[in-house]
């Protein structure tokens, strides 16, 4: 892939973003339930946000477990490339559900199962760039850094299986009864290519400050 390419899908996602906001934000009514009627539309942002937060989190995971099998640095670039990625993702994620429970519950923050392990999540993941900065050898670094990204990786099953595991306040999008399919559709694949762009810039940014 060339920077050009990057470029271009960045420009798309941004395009797919617009189209699947303005179906969700404008087109489409509010939501009988009285919870949520205009407040579910952040799951527009908010839940692609966080999926594919779960999804860098993930490559971190394979490509950490890849460098401790070849030794190869470039996997060690992918993993805190895309880490870096997710962080970002799931800090929106976490302003996000914030907002809603603000506005739904009246406050920020409820320590809500979700809301709780994404937190930990976050705290888990924040450790992780200290870490890569706090160690000057790079092979030590990447050997460290994909340890822990192994260990680190419980928290993204955890977070995503918390309204399953403990009673929860957090919505469903069936609850919401408004056909959302589409632009959340359109919407995951603008945060995803959005992803896929970063990531891949990033990683090319890296392996450039490695030469130098």
């Amino acid at each position: 892939m060339r920077s050009e390419v990057g470029i271009l899908l960045v420009l798309v996602s941004l395009i797919l973003f617009a189209i699947g906001s303005y179906i969700g934000l404008v087109i489409l009514p509010p939501s009988p339930e009285k919870i949520l009627e205009n407040n579910y539309r952040i799951i527009f942002f908010h839940l692609p946000a966080a999926i594919n937060s779960f999804l860098a989190f993930t490559v971190t995971l394979i490509s950490g477990i890849l460098y401790l099998k070849t030794r190869d640095s470039k996997f060690d670039v992918l993993a805190s490339s895309s880490a870096l990625v997710g962080f970002v993702y799931i800090t929106a994620a976490l302003i996000s559900g914030s907002i809603w429970a603000n506005r739904a519950w009246g406050t920020y923050w409820n320590w809500d199962p979700r809301e709780t392990t994404v937190l930990i999540l976050w705290f888990v993941y924040a450790a992780y760039f200290a870490l890569r900065s706090s160690i000057d050898n790079p092979e030590d670094k990447a050997r460290i850094s994909s340890i822990y990204a192994i260990f680190a990786y419980v928290t993204v099953p955890l977070s995503y299986l918390s309204t399953r595991l403990w009673f929860s306040l957090h919505p469903t999008t069936a609850e919401i009864h408004i056909k959302i399919a589409v632009p959340l559709m359109l919407n995951f694949a603008a945060f995803t290519l959005l992803y896929i762009a970063l990531t891949y810039l990033n990683y090319k940014a890296e392996k450039i400050m490695e030469v130098v």
